[in-house]
């Protein structure tokens, strides 16, 4: 009989810890594996989850009444950043500051790259809980929903890119030292548990409409993958969505698991835009403090 040590990590996880095969970065690697230690998500996380994913559907059902719509942003998103603050964990807190950076240089890189289209940046990329005050989630989602309003119907280009072609001028790389978290001894919530809390309220506190909208936005994931594909010239890239068929919508149903491989989505992409960008020499703009 064997005993282990609760902080070595098992084999699986010392497996793929090293594993690339599949584009990201390693400091997003590391907060994950770190973050998958966290023993609340294996106790405490599946209970939240089936407690909470009722309490969605409730409040889902309320909202498609045929009632009043109300909203409440500003409150809506000072309460997620006062939870953050104090109770999720540093390692959670930083992969959502990663991804609203991964996501926003995702979709300026297929703006800027995309044939004949004007568009205005995108401009989220928050170094600290306080600074999602303004760079909130609500204006993530509606930023996606702008800039491919902007971009309109996409035409399959001939032909890819060359590398010299690529343009990067309003890629920000992220630094993980540019990230400003205060530890505090209460922060212990893991990533999945946190969203398992906070799914409701947004439920809750936006419209039945931007709500539906927010949890369908993952599905466009499919859509920025082939789109960057063809312009980079593999085509390999759409195995990396996991959230696919934008125009076929779906309801709060397994919207944890939906939500975690949307952020893996962009970090892989992320990852392998950049390697991409070192390996041409692509100059991005500098980053804004």
């Amino acid at each position: 009989m064997t005993t282990s040590k609760r902080t070595e990590p098992s084999a699986y996880l010392k497996a793929i810890a090293n594993d690339n095969s599949l584009p990201i970065e390693q400091a997003a690697l590391d907060l994950w594996l770190k973050d998958l230690q966290n023993p609340l998500r294996w106790g405490v996380r599946p209970l939240l989850q089936f407690i909470f994913a009722i309490l969605l559907h409730l409040i889902w059902f309320f909202k498609r009444l045929p009632l009043p719509q109300f909203s409440a942003h500003n409150a809506l998103q000072k309460l997620i950043c006062w939870f953050c603050t104090h109770f999720v964990s540093r390692e959670a807190n930083l992969l959502i500051l990663r991804h609203y950076a991964t996501e926003s240089n995702v979709l300026n890189f297929l703006a800027a790259n995309s044939p004949g289209n004007e568009f205005s940046p995108v401009q989220l990329y928050p170094k600290s809980i306080a600074e999602m005050q303004q760079a909130s989630f609500v204006e993530h989602d509606q930023q996606l929903f702008r800039l491919f309003g902007e971009l309109g119907s996409w035409h399959h280009p001939a032909q890819p890119l060359k590398a010299n072609e690529l343009n990067w001028q309003h890629w920000q790389p992220v630094v993980m030292e540019q990230f400003q978290l205060t530890d505090r001894k209460t922060q212990w919530l893991d990533f999945e548990s946190a969203h398992a809390l906070f799914m409701c309220l947004f439920c809750l506190l936006l419209t039945r409409e931007e709500y539906r909208d927010a949890i369908n936005g993952f599905n466009l994931d499919q859509s920025i993958a082939i789109r960057i594909g063809d312009l980079v010239g593999n085509s390999s890239l759409r195995e990396m969505a996991y959230n696919k068929y934008p125009h076929y919508l779906v309801g709060p149903w397994n919207l944890g698991q939906r939500f975690l491989m949307h952020g893996f989505f962009t970090e892989q992409l992320y990852a392998y835009l950049e390697k991409q960008r070192l390996a041409g020499h692509g100059q991005p703009e500098p980053a804004k403090n």
